[in-house]
């Protein structure tokens, strides 16, 4: 189900705000739609703002950063979506700080998501970006639905192992989310960034097997000037 989504104003003229109820979480989404067959690019929000800066988990999720809605804006392509994570936008009555904790990758999570990319693809061929978290969750999409169409897995600063990634910091696992032991086997690409210190190059290099693309002097959350290669 599809309908008007609030908070347009966070996107440009030529992208429509609209929310996907598919299931237990209304997920919002902007999207710039001119073609029926080529590809779609569905960008794929981060945590968000998951914990202040005491490391406690907030109350609402709603990224405070545009870095994902910067990239969806200079993609020139014909058809691209900048997607929410559940409870972000829009907090849903099921929604609980599980859903941005230790459960941000579980698995009613992951199927919602799922059901939101095949809507805005409508069958047509996807090119899925994930930021952040936000690579977890597009990798476990595509894992977990063999029948959407993926020409290309692009990750940008990605969690890819969510247990490595929380031992490497000491902090407790994520034990309602799943996890990927194994990367789909789909043409991908990883833009890494050098200086990151919340996902670090060690555990990029591990997790891509080198598969990746170095952003040179980056941090993070500085992504300014990244251009994506999503041919």
């Amino acid at each position: 189900m599809l309908c008007g989504c609030a908070g347009q104003k966070i996107a440009p003229a030529d992208m429509t705000g609209l929310q996907s109820i598919t299931g237990d979480y209304t997920i919002a989404f902007w999207q710039k739609d001119m073609s029926d067959t080529d590809p779609v690019h569905i960008y794929i929000e981060g945590d968000g703002h998951a914990f202040d800066g005491y490391g406690r988990p907030t109350s609402d999720p709603t990224p405070r950063s545009s870095t994902v809605r910067d990239l969806a804006l200079r993609d020139p392509a014909s058809n691209v979506v900048y997607m929410a994570r559940p409870c972000q936008y829009i907090m849903s009555p099921s929604c609980n700080v599980h859903d941005w904790t230790d459960g941000r990758f579980s698995e009613n999570i992951v199927i919602d998501m799922s059901n939101a990319v095949k809507f805005v693809a409508r069958g047509r061929p996807i090119v899925l970006v994930g930021y952040s978290g936000g690579a977890m969750i597009t990798g476990l999409i595509i894992q977990n639905n063999p029948d959407i169409n993926v020409k290309k897995w692009v990750t940008v600063a990605g969690v890819l192992n969510h247990a490595d990634w929380t031992q490497y910091f000491g902090d407790t696992p994520l034990s309602h989310s799943l996890n990927m032991d194994v990367l789909p086997p789909v043409p991908q690409l990883h833009y890494v960034a050098e200086k990151d210190k919340v996902v670090p190059l060690a555990l990029s290099r591990k997790w891509t097997g080198g598969n990746m693309e170095l952003i040179k002097n980056a941090t993070h959350g500085n992504l300014k000037n990244v251009i994506l290669n999503l041919q």
